[in-house]
């Protein structure tokens, strides 16, 4: 197996440009998962990868190959994509072998390459079965096996859990985590769920606008991220904003919570205004009046209460116990300053 670099890489559509100039080093047998909002750029960058778009600048090197202009099936890549794409004629084993049997390769080895797919796979039962006897989940591990039986360098999905419902969406994330255990393959992953982001990745990579936002493993970017964008896509809920006032004393006036405080950051000047990113777990409800339930989501060992506050910003409020309130009532906030971090309220990064 082998690690995947990209240089500078550039992809234009005439004259609009949708990736500007990416840098990125994956290392060998890393899972990176390229997550980001619908359109911005993270299934482009991964077809340019697979040479399925082509690169109008910059450099794709796998290994040590320069693949930048190289034919996809000269890369050394699988592909898994959102839909299944097997052909219903065939049986299991028909479908996972297929690759192989069109490029020539002896039965018996392609029967072996498909028994071992299969029991990595968890598929033995299933291979004379054809598609439309097999369940949602069953189908796309049958996708995986056909990439398997390749042999690829690296391993890529595109949204390969989007069709599944949500039991099968969890079965699935850790069938895919298990598989790069034991293979150990570079894989690459595109998705906009960022709890599948969080649970498979070794490293995230966060897109915006075809543009690199952070890079790191998801923990550090959850705790420690680099503008108010990366802040509010990973985390769910997301991270509360609310807009604060730097005071005389060198403190925050935040309107939002009814209250002045004080924060571990590097602060600009007095009236200058800031935004405020506090976690739903880093608020606590108490006997005050400042705010107003709003919604309450309780989902037995969490509940999520959304509320209002004086200034008429909207706030969510993570409780591990039945918090007793109902919509309409009022409720005081407390909070961990500690926790709290502070961006700037022009370009949105972090001050620190």
């Amino acid at each position: 197996m082998t690690g995947v670099t990209l240089n500078r890489v550039v992809k234009r559509y005439g004259d609009v440009q949708v990736i500007h100039g990416v840098d990125l080093e994956i290392k060998d047998g890393e899972f990176c998962v390229f997550v980001g909002p619908s359109g911005c750029g993270k299934s482009t960058l991964l077809r340019m990868v697979a040479g399925l778009e082509e690169t109008s600048g910059g450099a794709i090197r796998i290994g040590s190959r320069d693949v930048t202009h190289a034919d996809p099936a000269e890369r050394g890549v699988a592909m898994v994509f959102q839909t299944y794409a097997l052909y219903p004629h065939m049986t299991v084993a028909e479908n996972m072998g297929f690759g192989l049997k069109m490029t020539g390769h002896p039965k018996a080895d392609i029967a072996k390459k498909v028994a071992e797919a299969a029991r990595i796979l968890k598929l033995e039962p299933y291979l004379e079965r054809k598609p439309k006897a097999l369940s949602g989940g069953q189908r796309q591990r049958v996708a995986i096996g056909r990439a398997i039986v390749r042999g690829p360098e690296v391993f890529l999905f595109d949204e390969p859990l989007s069709n599944l419902d949500a039991e099968l969406r969890v079965e699935m994330r850790v069938e895919i985590a298990r598989l790069h255990r034991e293979i150990g393959a570079t894989m690459i992953y595109v998705t906009h769920d960022q709890v599948e982001a969080m649970t498979l990745a070794d490293k995230i990579v966060v897109l915006r606008a075809g543009r690199v936002e952070q890079v790191g493993a998801p923990l550090e970017l959850y705790h420690d991220p680099d503008n108010r964008f990366v802040a509010g896509f990973i985390g769910s809920p997301s991270m509360n904003f609310l807009s604060a006032t730097v005071t005389a004393s060198g403190a925050l006036s935040c309107p939002g919570l009814g209250q002045e405080l004080r924060v571990a950051a590097r602060l600009p000047e007095e009236g200058k205004e800031v935004a405020l990113g506090i976690r739903p777990q880093h608020l606590t409800l108490n006997d005050g009046n400042s705010h107003v339930v709003e919604v309450t989501e309780a989902l037995g060992g969490v509940s999520y209460i959304h509320v209002t506050g004086p200034s008429g910003e909207k706030l969510i409020v993570e409780a591990r116990e039945d918090p007793k309130v109902r919509i309409g009532d009022r409720v005081g906030l407390g909070l961990d300053a500690a926790q709290a971090m502070v961006f700037d309220a022009g370009d949105g990064r972090r001050l620190r």
